[in-house]
């Protein structure tokens, strides 16, 4: 919890940058749309939306920590947004399986899917199941992500790791987190960069 972020944070900004100055034109989700414009808006659509919803409530949790406990101070209010983040990440499962499943029974998708496609579609599913989890079996995540892995993630801004606030959270929360710096460190591999 102390080396991985540093890791994965270095090897995303490094390849990130070398990827941009030598290889440009790779910037690009290299869309497949153009093959099956159906199966891809269930996919798409879903995935996106959903991940980003899911994404700021995150980020919220991270830069604005006090303003959640304090909306979650209302037993109704931080029941609303738990049930909302749970639906928004099913919706992404919901979108990232679409994507998956088109990716196999389309040959011409499936023709442009590369190896790194693959592991990220596996870190990502990783990613969401994990979190769903997370919100079932871990309730009222985010109070105590504002309580917790913010302060966990600003020390370690600050270079001053404190693991302290991470080694006491339950098995599954600690897959969600290893497997997010792991998909930060992968993405610059990937055409999801874009």
């Amino acid at each position: 919890f102390w080396i991985l972020p540093y890791v994965a944070m270095g090897v995303f900004l490094l390849m990130t940058i070398q990827r941009y100055g030598q290889r440009t034109f790779t910037y690009s989700s290299l869309s497949s749309q153009f093959l099956e414009n159906r199966r891809h808006f269930w996919g798409s659509v879903p995935f996106h939306y959903g991940v980003l919803f899911v994404l700021m409530l995150h980020l919220a949790g991270l830069f604005i920590p006090d303003v959640i406990l304090a909306w979650n101070a209302a037993p109704f209010r931080l029941f609303v947004t738990e049930v909302t983040g749970l639906a928004m990440a099913v919706i992404t499962l919901v979108g990232l399986i679409n994507i998956v499943m088109r990716r196999l029974n389309v040959s011409k998708a499936r023709t442009v899917t590369t190896v790194s496609d693959w592991i990220v579609y596996a870190l990502l599913g990783v990613q969401i199941i994990s979190g769903i989890g997370v919100a079932l079996f871990h309730g009222w995540g985010s109070s105590w992500c504002a309580t917790s892995l913010t302060p966990w993630l600003w020390s370690l801004v600050t270079l001053q790791p404190d693991t302290s606030y991470v080694t006491a959270l339950p098995w599954l929360v600690k897959l969600h987190v290893i497997n997010a710096w792991l998909v930060i460190g992968f993405f610059p591999f990937t055409r999801l960069v874009h």
